[in-house]
């Protein structure tokens, strides 16, 4: 089997791969399509350095097998974390958090950037037919901005930032602004932003201590330090951001201006298909390459890249 294979130190292109075997409660599915996340990139600089297997958690599939037969031959995307269902987080309603989980692609768990992946039954979530799979592809990233909205209320009568022009920043921006709220998306890249002017003002240069809500999505570490200088005093940071490093702050501003400060990262994936069927957020087409090429799908510029897979 086709897959990129994370060995520990590097991502290598690999056709000896075997064929995934589904445990007890797990779906076969054959891959149509994968995504390179910014989580994946960070792999591949050490994030996970325990991890090695197949990289990948963005996908559309079929599935071949299920102890379900509701999935059978279905497309379908799915979440990324499986839960133990046993440990103070699963026993507490965070299973995102679950001591023992496995993540697709990042720990313990072979994910989807090759030809077919097992997955838990229960994190699959049925394709609506009339959603292509070069639109289902953006389902996880899209939940994972819609978290924001499962963590905090947003006053739609205050303002907010979304600090970024990338993948990230364009997902969240159109999530924060379906509450209404008067949206600032401040980016580096002119031309980008140009895709964030039908819903937000954009700028180049925020506003210091401009803004109620700053939904920090750059990537960078230098993006918490900004967002603590736009956002107002008792105001809140949402960190999107995941990245490998770490980052020097003067936290007695987080203290002295009363910060909240709010990581998130997953989210629910039906509202996410619901939005993208009703044609609720608009994204630009992903850009698809063969497995092979992946060092290009990785360098891509593009807003989106992956891979797809053809028989």
């Amino acid at each position: 089997m086709k897959g990129l294979y994370y060995n520990g130190t590097a991502a290598e292109y690999r056709e000896d791969l075997p064929m995934p075997v589904p445990e007890p409660g797990e779906s076969l599915i054959k891959i149509h399509y994968s995504a390179v996340c910014n989580t994946d990139k960070e792999i591949r600089k050490g994030y996970r350095p325990s991890f090695r297997g197949v990289m990948g958690h963005e996908f559309v599939g079929e599935v071949v097998s299920s102890p379900d037969p509701v999935f059978h031959g279905k497309r379908v995307v799915g979440e990324l974390n499986a839960a133990c269902g046993t440990c103070i987080y699963c026993r507490t309603g965070r299973p995102t958090h679950c001591s023992n989980r496995k993540v697709l692609g990042m720990d313990s768990k072979d994910g989807c950037f090759a030809e077919y992946m097992t997955i838990d039954t229960s994190l699959l979530h049925i394709v609506p037919d009339e959603l292509p799979d070069t639109q289902a592809i953006f389902t996880e990233p899209l939940a994972a901005a819609m978290e924001i909205l499962t963590q905090i209320h947003i006053s739609p009568d205050k303002n907010a930032a979304v600090l970024g022009d990338g993948r990230l920043a364009l997902l969240t921006a159109q999530v924060l602004a379906l509450t209404g709220i008067d949206l600032t998306v401040i980016g580096r890249h002119p031309e980008k932003l140009e895709l964030f002017r039908p819903f937000a003002k954009t700028t180049t240069c925020g506003e210091k201590e401009g803004y109620e809500y700053v939904a920090e999505c750059t990537g960078s570490e230098s993006g918490l330090p900004q967002a603590m200088e736009l956002v107002r005093k008792k105001g809140t940071i949402i960190l999107k951001s995941t990245y490998a490093g770490k980052v020097s702050l003067d936290m007695s501003m987080a203290a002295v201006n009363e910060l909240t400060i709010v990581g998130s990262r997953c989210g629910p994936f039906e509202p996410a298909l619901r939005l993208l069927k009703d044609k609720k957020i608009h994204l630009p087409e992903i850009e698809l390459y063969d497995l092979k090429d992946f060092e290009k799908a990785f360098a891509s510029p593009a807003f989106k890249a992956g891979f797809a897979f053809t028989d």
